[in-house]
């Protein structure tokens, strides 16, 4: 993949027609042996002739306006969901479009309202009889017949006659001049058979390009604006706008039932991947797999029959295409590539198999709203390195790459300096691992939620790698475990009601109470909850954050405080006095100096029971806890963001829940802002130093001190492994 020489290679950079010197340029001062183009850009003629890989952006839904508007009934179609609107009276009209953004959005008028769309009296939740209501089109509005003070909703279908992502660049980007593209549906027979034949006559016409990069395949993710052209709904796991009569009818003879509205609008909250999922939802989205991916394959194949790879991006129209998936390895891609904002997101790319190579694009992207006054790039892009590099040292990217307007980046005082000491660094990396694996400890670590292995490294999060103050607290278990030397499973509740596999020695549950990830009703079934209490009993670990096992029920709130040693008070049992004292003496807490960071936290949690011990407490009641259960430990956190201490707080709450609190100092670093990472089959050892200041740290190997380092801010040293020595 990588140049023949370890400092070139592995690098793809984007380009533009007017800025062809100064890609060379740097193509060559960066090693760089990929060019591609983005959109709003253009590859270079003159390009074309250099000796590096060629990746070219190919749409499959969009660019094609004349296509578009010719075939009105084939433009992709969304469902949509009205405000929710009280009636006064025994008749009410709900105009549908109320909120939307009519240039993005328009109401589906040639397919039968009767048949697709749905009224719902949410005050009973009870569907309300097609002959109970009107639509009528001259007005968009529905009239229905309504019990007076009772609450409506509409659920209806919209063509989607602007493509979202292109609206997103189009309004950050301030582009004034450029046409509104619209979208179609490959889906559907005439666009399927034109675009399969559009693809196979751009592959003629483009003898110079090598990669076609698909942004994506099909479906959009759900991105809907409001009237003032702000964000509405973006949920980027979101299958709302994959849907049409054509498709839903397929589904309908695939499942063998009849499918309603409410599958997909889900009372309004449209299965974002906090819900827990539903079996509809759930044979919805495995139908859609089944079908993209074929159909995918399809294009794909077109693609290598003209000799060129075929890359997906993980991202835009990315429905369907779930890369952990039962049906991905299917489509035969070479290659996929994605946004890399984290640590988290940086491996859920790097995990993925059933692909020749994958490619991470580091922010920031090259746009003028980081590019400008006021901006930090170079900062920005420190940030980004120092978070992705933990990953990248347990699964690495094969490649990685940059995209946007070069010139911005080119301009910019430093940050080609910056590029460059981030390249140089990927590059060692590879260099230094040739293609082993690194050391994890002697068990694995299973993060158990609703969505189990389909949504590898995606729990907890809202749309990728965005802060929330909602997640933060959640979503820092996952990031702290994307650079730590352990093995992570993630499992479903079926999963556990099947068995715990033998291998998993620690499982994590996280997330707030009633969502898919803390798991919502599976904690009051006896099977999840025998078998977890058995696993803990037997000498295993449980690590709880937030609201893990939350479900009211039986006189608990946490179904398994017996294992966790807390509970949280829902004022049910003021009258219960708690005698929580704090003692702070214990293994998890030997590194730590200063106040521990439990972020938003979780409030009112206190210990009970006979056998825990409390670590950090606020005021009355507790934040950290570890319990003893059988031969096996618990460990409570009330919240757990993102930062180096907390990383060193889960590694050793990791190894205590374990019992295997020996095995920590095999490789181990004394600082908490610095890392770790082996490599015993080529003996070479990663130190880095996660933080912005100059660093002190000192090696352990097997118990003992190794090498005492000073690390320059944000540093990688390798040192060799002397075990053998």
């Amino acid at each position: 993949m990588g140049g023949n020489h370890a400092m070139t290679g592995r690098l793809t950079l984007p380009t533009d027609a007017d800025i062809i010197d100064e890609t060379i340029r740097l193509k060559n001062l960066l090693g760089a042996d990929a060019l591609r183009d983005c959109d709003g850009t253009e590859m270079p003629e003159a390009l074309l002739s250099e000796p590096v890989k060629k990746y070219a952006t190919y749409y499959t839904t969009r660019k094609d306006n004349e296509w578009a508007m010719k075939h009105p009934e084939e433009i992709q179609q969304e469902y949509l969901i009205s405000n929710r609107i009280t009636a006064r009276g025994e008749t009410l009209r709900i105009r549908l479009m109320e909120g939307f953004h009519t240039e993005q959005l328009k109401v589906n008028t040639l397919d039968n309202p009767k048949r697709w769309w749905e009224v719902i009296d949410r005050t009973t939740g009870e569907v309300v009889p097609a002959d109970a209501w009107e639509f009528d089109e001259a007005s968009g509005e529905v009239e229905i017949r309504t019990i007076p003070y009772h609450e409506y909703t509409v659920s209806f279908l919209a063509f989607l006659i602007w493509d979202p992502v292109h609206m997103y660049n189009f309004i950050t980007n301030d582009w004034k001049d450029t046409p509104h593209q619209l979208t179609y549906d490959v889906r559907q027979p005439k666009t399927k058979q034109y675009v399969k034949d559009k693809l196979r006559k751009w592959c003629e016409d483009n003898p110079h390009i090598d990669v076609v990069r698909f942004t994506t395949f099909f479906h959009q993710f759900t991105l809907t604006f409001d009237d003032k052209k702000r964000e509405k709904f973006v949920e980027w796991f979101g299958y709302s706008a994959s849907v049409s009569p054509y498709i839903l009818e397929q589904f309908e003879k695939w499942a063998g039932y009849k499918f309603r509205p409410e599958y997909i609008v889900d009372q309004g909250y449209h299965n974002s991947m906090f819900r827990v999922p539903s079996k509809q939802f759930l044979d919805f989205i495995e139908f859609q797999q089944i079908e993209v991916c074929a159909l995918a394959k399809e294009l794909v194949d077109i693609v290598h029959s003209y000799g060129k790879e075929a890359m997906m991006f993980l991202g835009d129209h990315w429905i369907g295409t779930e890369p952990y998936g039962k049906y991905f390895a299917g489509i035969g891609l070479d290659a996929v590539v994605g946004s890399v904002g984290s640590g988290v997101t940086l491996r859920m790319i790097s995990d993925i198999k059933g692909v020749d190579y994958t490619e991470g694009r580091l922010l920031p992207y090259f746009f003028p709203d980081v590019f400008c006054e006021g901006g930090d790039p170079i900062g920005e892009a420190r940030d980004n390195w120092r978070k992705a590099r933990r990953a990248l040292l347990r699964s690495p990217l094969d490649r990685i790459g940059y995209g946007g307007y070069l010139k911005l980046a080119s301009n910019w005082p430093g940050f080609i300096e910056e590029i460059q000491n981030v390249v140089t660094q990927f590059r060692e990396i590879h260099e230094n691992m040739q293609g082993t694996a690194s050391y994890v400890a002697p068990f694995k670590v299973a993060i158990l939620n609703c969505w189990g292995s389909q949504r590898r490294w995606m729990s907890n999060q809202v749309h990728h790698a965005i802060w929330h103050r909602e997640t933060y607290s959640a979503e820092g278990v996952l990031e702290c475990l994307s650079g730590m030397p352990f093995e992570v499973e993630f499992i479903s509740f079926d999963d556990v009601r099947n068995g715990i596999p033998e291998e998993i020695k620690v499982i994590i549950n996280v997330g707030d109470a009633y969502t898919a990830f803390s798991g919502a009703e599976n904690w009051i079934d006896e099977k999840v909850l025998t078998n977890i209490r058995r696993f803990v009993d037997q000498g295993g670990g449980f690590i709880g954050v937030g609201e893990p096992t939350a479900y009211q029920y039986q006189g608990r709130y946490f179904q398994l405080s017996d294992v966790l040693g807390v509970d949280r008070e829902m004022c049910f049992s003021l009258s219960t006095d708690k005698y929580n004292e704090k003692n702070d003496d214990h293994f998890i807490l030997e590194d730590i100096e200063g106040a521990l960071d439990f972020g938003e936290g979780t409030s009112r949690i206190y210990a009970q029971g006979g056998h825990y011990q409390i670590l950090a407490m606020d005021g009355e009641y507790s934040q950290l806890v570890v319990n003893e259960y059988g031969r096996g430990h618990s460990v409570y956190f009330a919240g757990l963001p993102y930062s180096p201490q907390n990383c060193r707080l889960l590694l050793r709450a990791i190894y205590y829940a374990a019992g295997m609190e020996q095995e920590m100092k095999r490789y181990y670093v004394t600082n908490v802002d610095t890392e770790v990472t082996v490599f015993q089959k080529t003996g070479k050892i990663a130190v880095i130093n996660n933080s912005a200041q100059a660093q002190h740290t000192e090696l352990y190997i097997k118990g003992k001190c190794a090498y005492v380092l000073d690390l320059k801010p944000g540093e990688m040293r390798w040192v060799d492994d002397m075990e053998d020595r």
